[in-house]
Formats: structure tokens, C-alpha cells, sequence
């Protein structure tokens, strides 16, 4: 296994630097000058110099890059001028709260896929084969802001029985049962089209499975169609399920974006957004180089989880 990860490791790296090189130059050619726009209509010259000198907006582009990137490494994000405060402290609150936002909303995808795959395997009834279909449509139909903006409206002004938005006031760890009523409703929206196409995969992974040999011959000497399913069927599908779910956690982060644009959840993804707007650059490029490096990391843990499941795997990759 530290071989095959050992082998991974130098394509996440090469990843990650023409990550960082396409973030940096690309912000370079977006028109207007950084320095004036930090610095307001209505400063003066002067200011604007002082902005770009202290940007190093001043030096050659190669330069820049380097000075960036050298910070980066060394956990020195330097400070927003816009937004305000040092990027460090902005980025660690908000990573917080997308984290376990995202969390919780992969915990429910995963969990309601399990179910529903399950469930229309063992029971292949028609009228269930038609609710799962049905509710796997409807999830990756409806795009975020309308699914969020439907539960908004339908659990938080008719029926008001959770919060329309925001975090816990005393924070996530204080009172966990007031966490969970912020949580329930932008988890439930992040989730909903993860969970769908995480319940596709599963089922037909499932249905592969059981027309296998090894699952005729269980059937004839008189195994349940429920230990078929959760005792080896679904073991040899998880692989298929865990690779399912490190594409579509892409889509997760994607996703935060506009859920925590809905419910004011103060993440990553409305501070990508305040700093894109205000045209805070240096905000925007640690933040769109921090989602990078989550999503390659991301690719890393699923493919060494699926290696561990399926040795084939670790033992094509180190022949």
C-alpha cells in the first residue's frame, strides 16, 4: 500500500503546480489593475503605488510567481485589503464551516444511497424500482438554487421548524442538537444530487453482482437474497461506489458555492464569492489553489481506498 501510494503521489504534485501556474497567470490577464481596484475611485496615485509595491505587482510576472508560491509553502497567505484581516484567519473560519457542511452532506448522500440501493436490490419490486428511479431524476434534475430555495420555503416559512439560513450562534460543538437544525436543511440541498447519482452506481453495481456465478450457486444452496446482498454483493461493489464518490465530491465543492450562497453559510464558498466580486485577487488565488489541493487530495485518499478494497488494483499498480 506505501508503495502504491508512493507511486500516486509525484502526478498530485505535478497537479498542484500546473494548478498553481494556471491560477496565477490566468488572474493576470483579467482586465483592470488589482491595485486600483483594492484601492478605490477615489485613491490617489500614491496609494495605488503603494498597493502594487506592497502586492509586488511591481516586479516581473515570473517573479511574482515565485514570491507567491514561496509564501504559499510557507503558510504565509499574507492580508486582504478588501475584505479585511490577514487571508490565514479568513481561510481557516471558513474552511471550518464548509467542512462540515460538506461533511454532513456526504455522511447523508452515502447513507441514503446505501438505503436505496439496497433496498430496490433485495426488494425488486416495480413500485420500488420506480420510487428510487423517480427520486434519482428529481435529485439531479433540480439544480442547487432551486432545490435549496424549495426547502427554504416549504421547512422554513411554511412549516417554520428549522433555521432559513446562517450558523450556530455558540458554534457546532456547544449545543449539537441547535447544530443540527442549521446543518439539516444546506446538507439535505449539498447532498440530494450526490446521493442520486451515488444510488445509480450502487444499484447497477449491485445487479452486476448478483448475476455472478459465486451468487447463482449461493442462491441454489438456499442463501437470502438479504445476505447475498450485504454480506457479498455489496462488499465487491464498493469499490465501484467508492470511486463513484471521489468524482462526484468535484461536484460536492462545486455545489457549497451556491448552497452557502442560499443559506448565508459564511464557507469557502461565499468567501470565493466576495472575493471574485470585490476583486480581491490575493484571496482568490489562495482560495481557488486550496480547492484544488482538497479535490486532488480528495482523488488520493479514494484511489488508495479503493486499492485497499480491491488488491487487483494495488497490484496492477505496482507490477
Amino acid at each position: 500500500m506505501v508503495r502504491y501510494l508512493a507511486r500516486r503521489l509525484p502526478s498530485a504534485v505535478a497537479v498542484l503546480l500546473l494548478a498553481s501556474l494556471l491560477i496565477f497567470f490566468v488572474l493576470r490577464l483579467v482586465p483592470g489593475d488589482p491595485a486600483s481596484s483594492l484601492a478605490g475611485p477615489d485613491a490617489s496615485a500614491e496609494s495605488i503605488a503603494a498597493i502594487r509595491h506592497s502586492l509586488g505587482l511591481d516586479r516581473s510576472i515570473p517573479a511574482q510567481y515565485v514570491s507567491w508560491i514561496g509564501s504559499v509553502l510557507t503558510f504565509d497567505l499574507g492580508r486582504s485589503y478588501v475584505i479585511g484581516g490577514q487571508i490565514s484567519d479568513l481561510v481557516v473560519s471558513g474552511l471550518v464551516n464548509t467542512v462540515v457542511l460538506a461533511v454532513t452532506a456526504l455522511v447523508l448522500a452515502v447513507l441514503v444511497s446505501l438505503a436505496l440501493s439496497v433496498a430496490a436490490v433485495v426488494w425488486p419490486k416495480r413500485w420500488l424500482t420506480s420510487a428510487v428511479a423517480g427520486f434519482n431524476t428529481l435529485a439531479v434534475a433540480l439544480p442547487p438554487f432551486v432545490s435549496g430555495v424549495l426547502l427554504v420555503l416549504v421547512f422554513a416559512v411554511l412549516v417554520p421548524v428549522l433555521p432559513s439560513g446562517g450558523v450556530p450562534p455558540q458554534g457546532f460543538w456547544v449545543r449539537p442538537d441547535i447544530s443540527a437544525q442549521y446543518l439539516l436543511l444546506p446538507a439535505v440541498c449539498l447532498a440530494l444530487p450526490v446521493a442520486a447519482a451515488l444510488t445509480r452506481f450502487l444499484t447497477e453495481s449491485l445487479r452486476t453482482e448478483l448475476s455472478q456465478p459465486y451468487v447463482l450457486t449461493a442462491r441454489a444452496l438456499g442463501v437470502s437474497r438479504w445476505n447475498l446482498v450485504t454480506r457479498s454483493a455489496l462488499r465487491n461493489a464498493l469499490p465501484t461506489m467508492v470511486t463513484a464518490l471521489g468524482l462526484h465530491t468535484g461536484q460536492l465543492l462545486g455545489g457549497a458555492v451556491l448552497v452557502e450562497a442560499i443559506f448565508a453559510w459564511p464557507g469557502i464558498g461565499q468567501l470565493i464569492e466576495q472575493g471574485i466580486s470585490r476583486r480581491d485577487y490575493p484571496v482568490v488565488q489562495v482560495l481557488l489553489l486550496l480547492s484544488v489541493s482538497v479535490f486532488v487530495l480528495v482523488q488520493l485518499v479514494t484511489d488508495v481506498v479503493h486499492a485497499y478494497l480491491d488488491p487487483r488494483i494495488r497490484i496492477g499498480g505496482t507490477s
